[in-house]
């Protein structure tokens, strides 16, 4: 048998369940952990708000760095609609 055909341990995610466990006790205890971590990670909101969060960050920042004549126009853009609805908001109000 050679090296690369030996078993190496592979980590197992918080959620998931190592294969191999012999003993039924150990077995559910492994199961309701992994399942007890799935439901944390699911309802953790505000974890998975800042998950999102930074990966957009960090979408955009890459972008802009790519594409810095895309991204002033994008900001110009933006800042043009804004000044626009700001001043059709106030303009609706004074009326």
């Amino acid at each position: 048998m050679s090296s690369s055909d030996s078993l190496t341990p592979v980590p197992v995610p918080r959620t998931g369940v190592m294969i191999g466990i012999a003993d039924p006790v150990e077995q559910a205890r492994a199961e309701l952990k992994a399942a007890l971590a799935a439901i944390e990670e699911k309802a953790n909101v505000p974890r998975r708000v800042s998950r999102a969060t930074d990966e957009t960050i960090a979408k955009a920042r890459r972008f802009s760095r790519e594409n810095q004549n895309e991204t002033l126009a994008i900001i110009v853009g933006g800042a043009a609609l804004i000044g626009v609805l700001v001043w059709g908001a106030v303009r609706a109000y004074t009326r």
